[in-house]
C-alpha cells in the first residue's frame, strides 16, 4: 500500500492527541529548524508512547534526544519512579529539549546527558528496560553493541531511521545507507532477539532481547 498524504491526514485524525507541549515543540520544530524530519513526527511518536505504556519501563536510554520530543513521549510510559536517561552532543539542541522537558510533569525523570554516546554508556550504572537509538548512522551496530548486555531479558531496543528514506534497497549505497543496512542484517542475525522491521516512517526496528 502506498502512503499518500490523504492516508497520512487519515492516520493522524484517528490517532489519540499528544500533551500541548507536544504539539508546542513540534510546531516550534518545524518553524524553526531546518533539520526537522530528524524530529518524530505526530504518529510516530504516539506510537513510541504507545510502547513506553505497554512495556512500563523503569530505565529508557535514549541515545540521540534532539529537541526531547521522543524522551517525552517515552516519558508518558514510565513506571512508577521510572526515568528516561537521553545522551546527544549538541548544546543548542538540548538548550530547547530542556526548555520544553521543563514545562512538564516529567521534568525531574528525564535525566540529560551532553557528550558522546560511546564515552557516556560505560559510566552509566543502569541497567535498561528499553533503548532507543535514533543518532549518528555509522554508528548504529556499535551502540547496539554498547546496551545489549545492559537490557534485561525481555527487554527492547528500538531504532529509528532503518530504511533510511528507502535508500536500503539501492544497489549503490553511500556510508549511512550501507551502516543502516548492516546494522538491519546484523539485528536479523543475532540469535539472542526476535524482530520486526516496522515500515513506520522511515523504519522502526523493534527488537526483544529473549
Amino acid at each position: 500500500m502506498i502512503f499518500t498524504p490523504e492516508i497520512i491526514d487519515y492516520s493522524e485524525s484517528f490517532t489519540s492527541d499528544e500533551s500541548d507541549v507536544l504539539t508546542e515543540l513540534r510546531e516550534h520544530c518545524y518553524a524553526n529548524f531546518e533539520d526537522k524530519s530528524m524530529l518524530s513526527g505526530f504518529v510516530q511518536g504516539r506510537i513510541l508512547s504507545m510502547f513506553s505504556h505497554m512495556i512500563r519501563p523503569k530505565v529508557v536510554l535514549e541515545i540521540g534526544t534532539y529537541l526531547g520530543y521522543s524522551a517525552l513521549c517515552f516519558a508518558e510510559g514510565l513506571a512508577d519512579g521510572g526515568k528516561v536517561i537521553t545522551l546527544d552532543i549538541q548544546e543548542d539542541t538540548n538548550k530547547v529539549a530542556r526548555e520544553f522537558v521543563a514545562k512538564t510533569e516529567f521534568r525531574h525523570r528525564i535525566d540529560f546527558r551532553l557528550g558522546l554516546a560511546t564515552e557516556i554508556i560505560p559510566t552509566l550504572a543502569e541497567t535498561f528496560d528499553l533503548v532507543f537509538i535514533d543518532a549518528d548512522k555509522p554508528n548504529y551496530s556499535t551502540y547496539y553493541d554498547l546496551v545489549f548486555d545492559r537490557v534485561h531479558p525481555g527487554g527492547f531496543i528500538i531504532a529509528d531511521n532503518v530504511l533510511w528514506s528507502g535508500h536500503v534497497v539501492e544497489e549503490e549505497k553511500d556510508e549511512e545507507t550501507q551502516a543502516l543496512h548492516d546494522f538491519n542484517k546484523k539485528v536479523v542475525a543475532d540469535e539472542r532477539i526476535a524482530n520486526v522491521l516496522l515500515p513506520i516512517r522511515d523504519g522502526l526496528m523493534v527488537v526483544r532481547k529473549k
